[in-house]
């Protein structure tokens, strides 16, 4: 487990951001731009508007006294796209007219521009007061500086939330960046949620999670509920037949259970405080995927006929060779979409060149498991075991192409929905394939097929395997013909002298 501790490490060090709904930081002005976070408003409901808003409020202050207060900004997809893209612009003076050149006009400013729309905030705030823009002081929740309500009566959409060292003048109208002499520092400390927060019946188990991420705490539940029966059944099943298949079957399904508990505390926290444990959640992530490793593993022993038509295994090197590629890069994908892809993109992990890699990796598995199993089904006459693999293969194709079909769904299902499409079909096929292999391999119906461990048990499967084989089948036929003839013989005998005697 060392080099799990590693790989955790290693991500620690890589992810620069963490999915929250209860933010807390400092922002330096020397930055110049700071992405803080992307969360999905639900719809608005037209009969309940006051529960079903969403809000975003807090405080943000500053120890120092700024000369100029520069921009903190709550933008749409439509308006943010060229606000965020124009950032990179090396000249920061150019970089701020273009940022804000959409926005000057469609932001509200009393002067300005008096109808626009309530994108902007003045900041730092000051202290003990509210923030300057905030004209409507019944609007904000109490104990806070600012607030913001979302309301989208047509459909969910995701707002992004960003500082900027950029400023309007007051008499002009145009944006500058913020060039002081010497460097400033923000405190903010804000909440984003879907639900009145002064409503005390909102629901506690969507108000602090972004559209996107909604109902993934019930999932986690159900799937918890599945394996906290289903894990000690397992236990009971490895005590009772301790074979080398169902120690392999019942870690691999430990492992599975360790990462669903872990990432359900994560997820229960986070309904509660909107931080959660982020660390713990990407501990059980990778637990997650170590099970499925072995997992894959587990079949492609069983498609080589290990332990139910062989005792030895073949090609040793290579199966633990591919198993272990296989693994190295599905947690390489991992920290890809962690550290390498844009939170801005609407894609998923399978849509950037190693997700295809591991979806085409995926199917080459898929396809030497065919060819092994079929290899391993023409050289089986024993029909017990004929039927285990059956049900074994169609049980397993099942769970090997259900990625790559899902991964082409996701290509056409909007961002909104996509995470709790591919988080509850893939749970869901991995829960179902664990249910199905521990049926299989339960004790009192695994014993029919398996080499068991053991001196006499192993002699006993090598002796009906014997006895199933071809030519000891035909040696038989042939001696049940030779004693049949022999018995007509014999009565032919009989009934020849018992004329002649007559």
């Amino acid at each position: 487990m060392n080099y799990i501790f590693v790989i955790f490490l290693l991500i620690t060090a890589c992810f620069h951001f963490i999915q929250c709904t209860h933010l807390k930081g400092t922002f330096k002005s020397n930055d110049f731009f700071k992405f803080l976070v992307k969360f999905g408003f639900q719809k608005t409901d037209i009969h309940q508007k006051e529960s079903t808003h969403g809000y975003i409020f807090g405080n943000i202050t500053s120890r120092q006294n700024f000369p100029v207060q520069i921009t903190f900004a709550v933008l749409d997809r439509l308006y943010f796209l060229e606000y965020y893209q124009n950032r990179l612009i090396y000249d920061k003076k150019e970089a701020c007219k273009r940022m804000f050149n959409t926005l000057k006009v469609a932001a509200f400013d009393p002067k300005c521009s008096p109808n626009g729309n309530d994108y902007l905030r003045k900041i730092p705030c000051p202290k003990g007061q509210l923030c300057v823009d905030e004209d409507t002081a019944w609007n904000v929740i109490g104990g806070h500086q600012f607030t913001y309500v979302i309301q989208d009566l047509v459909q969910p959409s995701f707002w992004y939330v960003s500082m900027v060292a950029c400023y309007r003048d007051e008499e002009t109208c145009e944006w500058h960046h913020y060039e002081p002499n010497e460097h400033y520092e923000i405190d903010y400390d804000m909440w984003l949620v879907n639900g009145n927060p002064n409503n005390s019946a909102y629901n506690v188990l969507t108000y602090q999670f972004s559209f996107d991420r909604q109902n993934t705490l019930e999932l986690h539940l159900l799937l918890w509920l599945c394996y906290i029966i289903l894990v000690p059944l397992q236990c009971y099943a490895v005590r009772v037949q301790k074979h080398p298949v169902t120690k392999l079957f019942t870690a691999s399904l430990a492992i599975d259970f360790v990462a669903i508990c872990f990432i359900l505390v994560h997820s229960l926290k986070f309904s509660l405080d909107g931080v959660g444990f982020p660390n713990l959640n990407m501990v059980g992530d990778i637990l997650d995927i170590l099970s499925r490793t072995l997992f894959m593993l587990l079949l492609l022993l069983l498609a080589k006929g290990w332990a139910v038509t062989r005792l030895e295994l073949t090609w040793k090197p290579l199966v633990f060779a591919i198993w272990l590629c296989y693994g190295i890069v599905h947690i390489l994908l991992y920290v890809w979409n962690l550290t390498e892809v844009d939170v801005i993109e609407d894609i998923d992990e399978y849509q950037t060149w190693p997700g295809w890699l591991i979806i085409v990796f995926r199917t080459l598995i898929m396809l030497w498991f065919i060819y092994e199993l079929r290899i391993t089904m023409l050289y089986e006459h024993n029909t017990q075991k004929l039927n285990f693999l059956l049900h074994f293969a169609a049980s397993s194709l099942v769970w090997f192409i259900y990625l790559p079909i899902l991964a082409l769904i996701a290509l056409h299902v909007s961002a909104l929905w996509r995470l709790k499409l591919l988080l509850g079909i893939t749970y869901s096929a991995d829960c179902f394939a664990y249910c199905v292999m521990a049926h299989l391999l339960w004790p009192t119906r695994s014993e029919q097929y398996f080499l068991l461990a053991g001196g006499s048990n192993a002699e006993l499967e090598e002796l009906d395997q014997f006895n199933e084989a071809p030519h000891i089948v035909n040696h038989s036929y042939t001696s049940s013909l030779s004693s049949v003839n022999s018995l007509e013989i014999c009565r032919f005998d009989d009934q020849s002298k018992s004329k002649a005697n007559t």
